[in-house]
């Protein structure tokens, strides 16, 4: 793999240049994947801001809020890494709420969270509405081999060293080494971004900003 070093103030303002030049007729939707020690939320609060900045309205929702109840996703155990993998994101929510309503003749009327992981209760949010020419940007973890509807994804690489370094959660390890191999998302993503060291970043040689 060839990696071409970039800042990320470089690679969040041409990603966005990209993404807002893109024609404004329908809706354009942006997933920023990684596990938690990349940051994706941290990213892809910046890519909205710099869409913002270009003039596109800007919907940001987190996968985070969109996770099963606790009795689903904790029905193996807290701490079973393949229920993190494949049982905690309720992917059918997420299309429902928010992906399938910018998708081609939606309604652009979007629940932007469903479930509160923390008080175990629905969120309760009201719908809103997302005018054709947004873009919607949403971060999560382990999302791509899911089939979600999205226009571009990004995707912020760790390599196992690394992420075992900077992850708490050393018990998750295998679902996001089982991740790796299975859906391989640097290459999946359409923007692969290596971040063993967040202070410098590098980008896929082949991946297209």
């Amino acid at each position: 793999m060839r990696f071409r070093p970039v800042t990320i103030d470089l690679l969040v303002e041409e990603l966005a240049e990209r993404i807002a030049a893109q024609p404004a007729g329908g809706w354009t939707r942006v997933a920023v994947d990684g596990a938690p020690p990349s940051r994706p939320g941290s990213f892809a609060d910046r890519l909205a801001e710099g869409l913002r900045l270009r003039g596109r309205p800007v919907l940001r929702v987190s996968a985070q809020d969109f996770l099963r109840p606790a009795s689903l996703r904790f029905e193996r155990g807290r701490e079973d890494p393949d229920a993190r993998l494949d049982d905690w994101l309720d992917a059918g929510g997420l299309t429902r709420e928010v992906l399938a309503p910018l998708g081609p003749g939606g309604s652009g009327r979007v629940l932007p969270s469903l479930w509160d992981a923390a008080a175990e209760r629905a969120t309760r949010a009201e719908y809103e509405v997302l005018p054709a020419g947004g873009v919607l940007v949403l971060d999560g973890e382990l999302l791509l081999g899911r089939g979600l509807a999205v226009e571009h994804t990004v995707h912020l690489w760790l390599s196992a060293p690394a992420l075992a370094r900077r992850f708490a959660e050393a018990w998750a390890l295998p679902a996001f080494a089982r991740y790796d191999a299975r859906v391989r998302p640097l290459h999946t993503a359409d923007t692969g971004v290596r971040v063993d060291d967040p202070d410098h970043p590098a980008l896929l040689d082949d991946s297209p900003v």
